[in-house]
């Protein structure tokens, strides 16, 4: 009999189920970062559909470092309060919710910097300084005990899809000459940081999580074998979950077939043989893998035959919060076709994130 369905601990976390909804913003906070009360009944109606852990989309840890209009904060106390209420909703129905700390940097609305200098079809941004890569650093442990007092059960760094700590690992954005830059030992220094400052915070008892690209998809980027190299150290530096993602700076989609599995049963998980790489180098770390999953066979071959230990899902989930009890139900797949009509430039940003097909 599957596992998918039994519960499973991360440390002390207990989760009811091997599923894991993925960070996905929704777009719809207020201009200060605050959650709206629509949001809070997306993640209540979340728990209610049986998920076993649910990633918040992601919040800036600086105000400077926010990513997109209708980003949520945790850059400051005053954003702590409305938080809580969407993690006591979550709560009330016996789910447990990690939030997912992030900094734009090259994305950033109001202060486009990163690793180096760089210039865009249509933009420009600078490098940061040493002292300013140090008091990011901070803002995400300050950010980190922020989200325990809001009730998280644990934290997520998002170091994934081209924001500031892919940045730094990737070839292509971060061309430092200091110990930020070159060698991968230097370009993972960040990200490093962070999560040793996290630690110092929060503990050893709470679980820290990581979302990282398996491949930036890239001409020069960030490669599966430096994404292994990245998971080895982390685990060994006690990370309790790395999931598994893609697709960072100068992302080429006709490069995503060369991380495929060559697993019949496992042709829907995009990013399956990448992962198949970067699990030996972490076990027995907690790996979590994402992107293109839909049907329960799928999801049955990547638990039961030990490739990842979490099943996460982004799409799904907004098409269909009750996925995971309707899978315990028999149904065999999800309903999501991935038309991607969810995120398209025609409603992202200008409306809350929900199915277009409805």
């Amino acid at each position: 009999m599957s596992v998918l369905f039994k519960p499973y601990k991360i440390g002390s976390m207990e989760l009811r189920n091997r599923f894991m909804r993925s960070a996905t913003t929704s777009y719809f906070s207020d201009d200060r970062g605050f959650v709206r009360d629509e949001n809070i009944e997306l993640y209540r109606g979340l728990t209610k559909g049986g998920i076993g852990l649910i990633v918040k989309g992601h919040l800036y840890v600086m105000d400077s470092g926010r990513a997109h209009e209708g980003m949520a904060g945790i850059s400051h106390d005053y954003h702590v309060p409305r938080l809580k209420e969407l993690t006591d909703a979550v709560h009330e129905h016996e789910g447990k919710i990690v939030t997912q700390l992030n900094h734009g940097g090259y994305n950033s609305l109001t202060d486009r910097a990163g690793p180096s200098y760089y210039r865009g079809d249509d933009w420009s941004a600078r490098a940061f300084t040493e002292d300013e890569l140090h008091e990011i650093v901070v803002a995400f442990g300050d950010a980190a005990e922020r989200s325990l007092e809001a009730g998280f059960d644990g934290i997520q760094v998002h170091g994934a899809h081209g924001y500031l700590i892919s940045q730094f690992l990737s070839k292509a954005a971060n061309k430092r000459e200091d110990e930020y830059g070159g060698s991968l030992e230097n370009r993972m220094r960040l990200l490093i940081e962070v999560y040793d400052e996290i630690r110092s915070r929060v503990g050893n008892g709470v679980p820290v999580l990581l979302k990282m690209n398996c491949d930036d998809f890239s001409a020069d980027g960030f490669t599966v074998e430096e994404s292994a190299e990245v998971a080895r150290a982390i685990s060994m530096r006690g990370i309790d979950v790395v999931e598994i993602s893609g697709g960072g700076f100068g992302r080429r989609d006709e490069l995503y077939e060369r991380a495929r599995s060559n697993n019949p049963e496992l042709k829907e998980a995009i990013f399956a043989g990448h992962a198949e790489k970067i699990r030996e180098a972490t076990r027995p770390t907690t790996m979590a893998l994402v992107n293109g999953i839909r049907s329960l066979s799928c999801m049955k071959a990547l638990v039961d035959g030990g490739l990842t230990d979490l099943v996460s899902m982004s799409r799904p989930f907004v098409r269909e919060a009750g996925l995971i009890r309707n899978l315990e139900a028999g149904q065999e797949r999800a309903t999501c076709t991935s038309c991607g009509a969810c995120n398209s430039r025609e409603v992202f940003g200008k409306m809350m994130l929900r199915c277009q097909l409805d």
